[in-house]
């Protein structure tokens, strides 16, 4: 899969995830609001129904009063008094709670104040003809009640609460067919919603599908190119195996070789140097005759009077052949030193169990009397034991610790320090010392072959640390170095504490 079909497949999951989301949040607060509006239209449709139904218990108390005295003024009967008087203590308590229902709607509570006032005066007849009755005076309570029929009072009732009536009733029809309303727009929210998440849900199962497909077929050409970079590794590391085997070949015959013809040149130049001392000497010889005798006898044997030019001329000839050979005798170092680094190429290493401490204590001993004349001091700490090559080791620690001492600032006591500690299955060592430091710039520069830094008073061929940084890449470690002018030098030196057969000679 390219860049490009990665990121739009990436932006096209973003997009349904957002969609879904959006949806999702409409589809619940949608549901929310549409459910508490139909539980807010049935609670007013139950209002309605609870009305009605107070009016008409309303309505029920005052019949049932009424009756209950019209029964007592015939019968005389107890029963009739008590529940006239039941009917007429519960009209009260049922207008209070009819005037508590009808708060919220203004029509309703002017008619509740017509019907307060008309039951108020309807309760004053009945107490009159309670007292009629109680007085032994029943044709006046008759004739109350048959008054009260024809007054203005029970009309009242009965048309005030019969309008009560009819505005809940259309109250009833209005909230009814709201409320209906709002469920059948809940359900339709439900169900539009329902398709949109399987349609998402539909689409999310494409996408996944396809991108488990995309996946599988990118991690088959994975395991197919891991196959052939495995493969590719190999054929590239055999052919830089044989490049490098090659290449010390080939650096071992041109330092052999060049060693026979620079034996050739050193043998001719010392010859070439007794051939100008015994020209020289003749020139000498020659330049002393006199004019009218025989030769003068040299003064001693090998001694050459020259004079003037001829002096001149001997002396640039001496300082030539000087630079010759001392030129002559650095090519032969370089030689040696390639010749050894071959051989130490192709040296197989082999991993033994190392006390380390015991190995640097052996090196010390070895250099104590370069140490003792430079007057430095070499402390060593405790040291992790490791399993590696011998041989690069002792090659490692010996070149760092013969630098330290060869590198100390003139006269300053010398101190050099020699610790190590163990970190995720490596060991680190440091030897650190107060000596002349290095450029930060140089830092890089020493690991290079034939490289040098700082004054160069002290003989070398910028041979020994690339030696060791490549000792110490073999055996699967890394170098540093950490240092400023004047200010003393760190190298760290980080090696496996377990080298193991798996992983020799991987560096060759």
């Amino acid at each position: 899969m390219t860049a490009e079909a990665h990121r739009r497949r990436t932006f096209w999951q973003i997009l349904l995830f957002s969609a879904g989301l959006l949806v999702l949040t409409v589809i619940s607060a949608g549901s929310v609001y549409l459910v508490d509006k139909a539980r807010q239209d049935s609670k007013s449709v139950v209002h309605t129904m609870e009305v009605e139904n107070q009016i008409n218990a309303l309505l029920l108390e005052i019949r049932r009063a009424e009756s209950s005295a019209r029964g007592f003024l015939l019968t005389r009967a107890e029963n009739f008094r008590i529940d006239h008087e039941n009917a007429v203590a519960a009209i009260i308590p049922a207008l209070d709670k009819l005037t508590r229902q009808s708060g919220d709607n203004p029509a309703q509570r002017e008619n509740v104040e017509k019907l307060s006032a008309a039951i108020e005066t309807r309760l004053g007849q009945f107490k009159q003809e309670m007292d009629f009755i109680r007085q032994g005076q029943p044709d006046q309570a008759a004739a109350l009640i048959r008054e009260v029929v024809s007054t203005e009072a029970t009309a009242a009732i009965a048309e005030v609460a019969n309008a009560m009536i009819q505005e809940e009733e259309r109250l009833f029809r209005l909230r009814t067919i709201n409320s209906d309303r709002s469920q059948t727009l809940a359900a339709s929210m439900t169900g539009v919603g329902s398709g949109l998440v399987v349609l998402l849900a539909l689409i999310s199962i494409w996408l996944v599908r396809r991108s488990a497909l995309a996946r599988d077929e990118a991690e088959r050409r994975l395991r197919e190119g891991y196959a052939n970079l495995e493969s590719i590794i190999d054929e590239r590391t055999a052919d830089l195996r044989e490049a490098n085997d090659e290449i010390q070949r080939f650096a071992y015959i041109v330092s052999h070789d060049l060693r026979s013809p620079l034996v050739n040149i050193m043998g001719f130049t010392s010859e070439l140097d007794e051939l100008g001392n015994d020209i020289f000497r003749r020139i000498g010889s020659l330049a002393q005759v006199p004019a009218d005798g025989p030769p003068l006898a040299p003064t001693g044997p090998g001694e050459i009077a020259l004079e003037g030019a001829d002096k001149q001329l001997s002396e640039d000839f001496s300082e030539a052949l000087g630079f010759i050979k001392s030129s002559i005798a650095k090519m032969d170092r370089l030689i040696s030193a390639i010749l050894n680094l071959t051989r130490e190429g192709r040296r197989e290493f082999q991993p033994v169990k190392i006390d380390t401490s015991e190995l640097i204590e052996t090196i010390v001993s070895t250099l104590a009397h370069q140490a003792a004349e430079a007057q430095a001091q070499i402390h060593l700490e405790a040291l992790p034991n490791v399993v590696s090559d011998r041989l690069a080791l002792e090659q490692i620690f010996s070149n760092l610790i013969d630098n330290a001492i060869k590198y100390l600032k003139r006269g300053v006591p010398g101190e050099i320090r020699i610790r190590g500690r163990t970190k995720l299955g490596y060991a680190i060592f440091e030897i650190s010392d107060n000596g002349r430091g290095i450029d930060p710039k140089d830092h890089q520069r020493i690991f290079d072959l034939f490289r040098r830094a700082g004054t160069q008073d002290k003989p070398g061929q910028g041979i020994g640390l690339a030696h060791v940084r490549a000792l110490v890449r073999r055996l699967g470690g890394t170098m540093s170095v950490s240092s400023e002018l004047n200010a003393g030098s760190t190298f760290t030196v980080t090696l496996p504490i377990a080298w193991n057969v798996s992983n020799r000679n991987a560096d060759r």
